[in-house]
């Protein structure tokens, strides 16, 4: 299901593994869910989209227990959540490999251009009069962003060993 970013907002807010299995190799199932918990006819994501536009609080709780029992079908197959977080990354990653597409790298130049330049100006001149506010808020965002780029082409340490104990599993699995 392809949602809007309000919908997929809403959607990350109250079911995030739902969210991130239906982007994956995991969609289907997920969409599955998502639709049945917002009462919407299954592959018809305009109307899911709708319904998370307006979801009442009982369709929101729905569809929190639609996680809920998603994430425990998930476990009965031998699923984790790791594993639908790593195959995320992983067809990103493979995307940009098929499509010789330099977008990513291109972003990450930036970010970290961005981000360090910056925070020289900042340390160099301090704090602007005018604008200092926003200037925080835009090192702020670019810190977090430069961190996801560090993350997405080094990995995260946490996010590592979890990676390495999921590939093992899978490695089992086969």
């Amino acid at each position: 299901m392809n949602f809007g970013a309000k919908a997929l907002q809403v959607l990350k807010t109250v079911a995030p593994t739902l969210a991130t299995a239906v982007g994956g190799p995991f969609g289907a199932l997920a969409s599955v869910a998502i639709s049945a918990a917002l009462g919407t006819p299954a592959g018809d994501p305009k109307a899911a989209e709708t319904a998370l536009l307006t979801a009442t609080p009982e369709t929101l709780l729905a569809l929190r227990k639609a996680e809920q029992d998603f994430t425990v079908r998930m476990k009965e197959l031998g699923i984790s959540e790791e594993k639908l977080i790593f195959d995320d990354i992983a067809n990103a990653r493979g995307r940009e490999i098929a499509l010789k597409d330099n977008t990513p790298a291109i972003l990450a130049y930036t970010i970290t251009v961005g981000f360090f330049g910056t925070l020289g100006f900042m340390l160099w001149f301090g704090k602007p009069a005018i604008g200092g506010d926003a200037l925080l808020v835009m090192l702020g965002s670019l810190g977090t962003a430069w961190a996801g780029v560090v993350a997405y082409y080094f990995g995260s340490s946490s996010g590592s060993a979890r990676k390495d104990a999921t590939i093992s599993d899978i490695a089992k699995q086969t």
